[in-house]
């Protein structure tokens, strides 16, 4: 299981990525600054940082360096509020294998870690989920159930995917949110009750159970 280091002041972020990463089947860690973020970062424990320049203690930038320094080869995401192509161009020159703008959607940031964990492997992530008739292409974005291929909008392919991604285990409402929708959405909607309805129409309504006071499973 791959461990990502998450260093984030934003409790609320910070939280959000680590409850996504942990449902994407990783191990996460958060710090709030940034001489916490070069103490962890140096035992070597990490295979992946995800970066926000606007620490309290010290800037991003300056972890970056001093990480880099001490011969730390991990991928870095930066993660950050600033948006300037100046911003930019500095942290990836910096040493930064990526670099994301605030705010962001929690399936991007997937990924590009991912991308940035696969490219230091060499392992392939699967280009199409299947579970039981039900089949996803990653690449060309199409559904199929049996032989039939199904049209997805955007946000249902991504919600399909994750459930794809998680067959059998229970996903709450909350975890949903943040995958498809993002930290900002507002947690009280029933976005994802109604998505959930219209997968059932397109794929199968036995594909989808509803686990009560909890969530969902694809079954």
């Amino acid at each position: 299981m791959s461990q990502i280091l998450i260093a984030e002041d934003e409790e609320r972020i910070s939280s959000f990525i680590a409850k996504g990463l942990r449902s994407a089947g990783y191990s996460p860690t958060t710090v709030g600054t940034g001489r916490e973020a070069i103490d962890l970062a140096s035992t070597g424990d990490f295979d992946l940082l995800v970066l926000d320049l606007g620490l309290p203690d010290r800037d991003g930038f300056t972890v970056l360096h001093r990480i880099r320094a001490m011969n730390i080869t991990m991928p870095v995401i930066i993660l950050t509020a600033r948006s300037s192509v100046t911003d930019t161009v500095a942290g990836l020159e910096s040493g930064a294998d990526d670099y994301m703008a605030k705010p962001f959607r929690f399936e991007e940031l997937l990924a590009r870690v991912r991308l940035r964990l696969r490219s230091e492997t060499g392992a392939a992530d699967p280009t199409v989920l299947s579970h039981g008739d039900l089949s996803l292409d990653l690449r060309t974005r199409r559904a199929r159930v049996e032989s039939r291929e199904v049209d997805l909008s955007a946000r249902e392919f991504t919600l399909t995917e994750t459930f794809l991604r998680n067959p059998g285990q229970v996903l709450s409402r909350e975890q949903l949110l943040s995958r498809v929708w993002g930290y900002d959405f507002d947690p009280s909607s029933n976005v994802v009750d109604v998505y959930v309805r219209y997968l059932r129409k397109k794929l199968g309504a036995h594909h989808f159970e509803t686990v009560r006071g909890m969530g969902y499973r694809l079954v």
